[in-house]
């Protein structure tokens, strides 16, 4: 968010201190402020600091430009009306800072209390349960338009701290509370926590003499002027939410956790999970068979069912060394199955050669058996296991364990992880390049891998434009995020971008090819990266025996040259080296609830219906990842460790 004057901000405790600091910082930026204070007194000097700052301004802001509103934040009813007030003055609220808070120096141990109004529960109350009570509130008021929320915790709410246990369990509690809202992004609405050592405020200088004297020489007070840094930082960084930024003297600005601690509780949260539910089969693999089926490509052709047959192979065991037997219970279908049963991908002539050759893409499994040499730690009999290799539409595929991959779950989520999710996460990370704070555009964004890639561009704090073609497409995108939908069949895509794009995206995720290729390109901003996935409009060419057609696009040169553009094409098997460490972030994100995956409804049981899921796929009218049950016994609840 760029903070400006078409913005509006209600803060709690905004009388002094942070909160009275921040309210001058934001007036600054032209914001108009609701202070909410229990204060009178020091409310309306807030407000008339607020205002002063504004008539400043080169821009004359429209009258009332700041508001007081008594308010005590222990009774929810205060709240609710200095939240209407602020809405029946400036008409939204952009921006809510739950700052109010107090410290109690007297020991909760001394309570004798038996009536439940001990000294120490106002301090719970004020410092935590108002701040739920605030943000609540803020959200209703925020949904459908979007902003951001900023809870004033505290550095004791990362660490203990033994003078004021209370205040430390009040903060932490803000702290959790905040970053388990980060899901809230998916609306628009980012929740952000500021945890600050010592600064000189009106509760610091409660403390006796002899503790502000510990602070000055152990920790130091900080400045107002970083706590204002930080919350800004917070307040503008889009790719923040459910963050704490913790600020210290010794150690400046650091979020927490950092990297290697997520990781860590992410990892142990779904261990546990898998752990208290043993998978059944585990403990009983597949039978080895004795024939199992597949489809191979017999001819070359675009048409995939022309192309394709299904035919019986006799199994002899025992498995070979250094390789695995699996029972394939669901496969991916990918856009690209047609490109490979025409030759196109290694070339007609040396295709040619190699009839038949199996089908499929992606594929996961049971371990049926083992032959010698397979580590046992790593891939056990009956654990489920997923392939990213040709030969996916097959009952039983024999394959050498390094092209095996142990997952958590035989399910079909994790198919669409494969193929389709891998592309995107590893497409836009080394072949994208992309940051924070871009614009992405993602086309065909409600397929297999354009759902994978929308996500993570917003998880990564991107504003994400997507194309797509139908209603039903449209909601699945606005649901996952999407900033701006643009659907073929109602808007025209080149105007829209034209408009509301003048500059350019910074990336662009493409699968489409043709004029979408073409429109794209003259869409992209100085400086700005294609990450080229496919041409699903050509692969078919004018005749199923032709296959792809060739595309046309004459001063290509001339365009990346004139703006310093990067077009880079992405073929996700050149990079197997990363597969383990992307899916293990995708199953991550999965299981933590922060990235949805969408299977196609559409069933396709059985390998007679694998043709009938490539030409689905082909109509336009799939949504999500489309996947086959290979094996119509197959039960999702196949777990594993990663």
């Amino acid at each position: 968010m760029k903070i400006g004057a078409e913005h509006a901000a209600l803060i709690t405790g905004a009388s002094s201190g942070i909160g009275r600091a921040l309210a001058l910082a934001l007036a600054k930026k032209g914001v108009r402020i609701t202070v909410a204070d229990i204060s009178e007194e020091h409310g309306y000097e807030t407000v008339r600091l607020v205002e002063e700052v504004h008539r400043n301004l080169a821009k004359r802001l429209e009258s009332p430009s700041a508001l007081f509103v008594q308010c005590d934040v222990t009774k929810p009813g205060n709240l609710v009306a200095a939240f209407d007030m602020h809405q029946q003055t400036f008409g939204h609220l952009d921006i809510c800072v739950n700052n109010a808070g107090i410290a109690d120096l007297k020991s909760f141990l001394d309570d004798r209390s038996v009536d439940g109004k001990g000294s120490w529960r106002k301090t719970v109350d004020i410092n935590l349960t108002a701040v739920i009570d605030g943000t609540r509130i803020a959200v209703q008021a925020m949904e459908g338009r979007g902003g951001v929320i900023l809870n004033v915790a505290s550095a004791a709410g990362l660490y203990p701290s033994s003078p004021q246990p209370i205040y430390s369990a009040s903060k932490a509690g803000v702290v959790m509370f905040t970053r388990s809202l980060s899901k809230l992004k998916a609306k628009g609405i980012r929740v952000n926590a500021l945890c600050p050592e010592f600064i000189v405020t009106p509760l610091v200088e409660q403390l006796s003499a002899t503790q502000r004297k510990w602070i000055e020489n152990s920790r130091g007070y900080i400045s107002m002027d970083k706590i204002i840094e930080g919350s800004f930082m917070l307040l503008e960084d889009e790719s923040k939410a459910g963050a704490c930024l913790w600020i210290t003297n010794q150690r400046g600005f650091e979020y927490w956790p950092d990297k290697e601690e997520e990781k860590k509780y992410r990892l142990s949260s779904a261990g546990a999970k898998l752990q208290r539910k043993p998978p059944p089969h585990l403990e009983t693999p597949p039978p080895i068979p004795k024939e199992f089926h597949k489809v191979v490509v017999h001819k070359l052709s675009a048409d995939f069912r022309a192309a394709t047959k299904i035919v019986t192979v006799f199994y002899k065991p025992p498995v070979k060394p250094g390789h695995i037997l699996i029972k394939v219970l669901y496969a991916g279908v990918n856009a690209s199955d047609i490109n490979f049963s025409s030759g196109f991908y290694h070339g007609r002539e040396i295709a040619a050669t190699k009839l038949p050759y199996d089908s499929g893409f992606e594929a996961i499994g049971l371990v049926a058996g083992m032959g010698e040499g397979v580590s046992a730690d790593a891939i056990r009999l009956g654990s489920p296991v997923a392939t990213v290799f040709d030969g996916g539409f097959s009952e039983y595929r024999e394959i050498a364990a390094k092209h095996a991959f142990p997952v958590p779950a035989a399910i079909p989520e994790i198919v669409a992880i494969l193929t389709s999710g891998l592309t995107a996460s590893i497409g836009l990370e080394q072949a994208g390049k992309m940051k924070s704070g871009e614009t992405v555009l993602v086309t065909a964004a409600a397929g297999g891998t354009g759902q994978f890639a929308v996500q993570l561009a917003k998880i990564a704090g991107n504003k994400v434009v997507a194309t797509c073609g139908g209603a039903r497409k449209a909601a699945l995108l606005r649901g996952i995020g999407v900033d701006r939908v643009i659907d073929y069949t109602q808007e025209n895509i080149k105007l829209v971008l034209k408009r509301e794009f003048p500059n350019g995206v910074n990336i662009v995720y493409e699968s489409v090819g043709g004029e979408m290729f073409q429109t794209c390109m003259n869409s992209l901003a100085v400086f700005g990266r294609m990450v080229l996935i496919g041409m699903i409009s050509q692969y078919a060419g004018e005749t199923p025996a032709e296959g792809w057609k060739p595309g046309n696009y004459p001063g290509l040169c001339e365009k990346l040259l004139a703006k310093s553009q990067t077009l880079t094409g992405f073929y996700v098997n050149h990079y197997r080296k990363l597969f383990k460490e992307h899916i293990e972030k995708l199953y991550n994100l999965y299981s933590a609830g922060d990235l949805k995956i969408t299977i196609d409804p559409t069933r396709f049981v059985g390998l007679n219906s694998v043709a009938d899921a490539v030409e689905y796929l082909h109509s336009g009218h799939s949504i999500g990842k489309v996947v086959v049950q290979v094996a119509p016994d197959a039960v999702p609840a196949q777990q594993s460790r990663l």
